[in-house]
C-alpha cells in the first residue's frame, strides 16, 4: 500500500513531541483507529477537518504538516 506522501512525515512529528498515536488521538479528537489508518497509508486522502485537527494539536500549520 502506497503512503500518503503528503503526511509522511506525521509519524515523526508525533514522535518528536515524544507523544504516542494514543495521545494524539486524544488531543486531536481523531479516533485512535483513524490515526494508525492515516500514518501507515491506509487512509489516502483524510477529510481536510481530520488534518486540521491534527495539525492544531501538534501545534502546526496545515502547511507545516503536509509540507513539513
Amino acid at each position: 500500500m502506497s503512503k500518503n506522501f503528503y503526511l509522511s512525515n506525521l509519524k515523526r512529528l508525533r514522535e518528536q513531541k515524544g507523544w504516542t498515536q494514543e495521545k494524539l488521538a486524544q488531543q486531536s479528537g481523531v479516533s485512535y483507529h483513524t490515526l494508525i489508518k492515516i500514518e501507515r497509508g491506509t487512509i489516502q486522502d483524510p477529510r481536510i477537518e481530520t488534518v486540521a485537527n491534527i495539525a492544531r494539536a501538534l501545534g502546526l500549520s496545515l502547511d507545516e504538516l503536509v509540507n513539513f
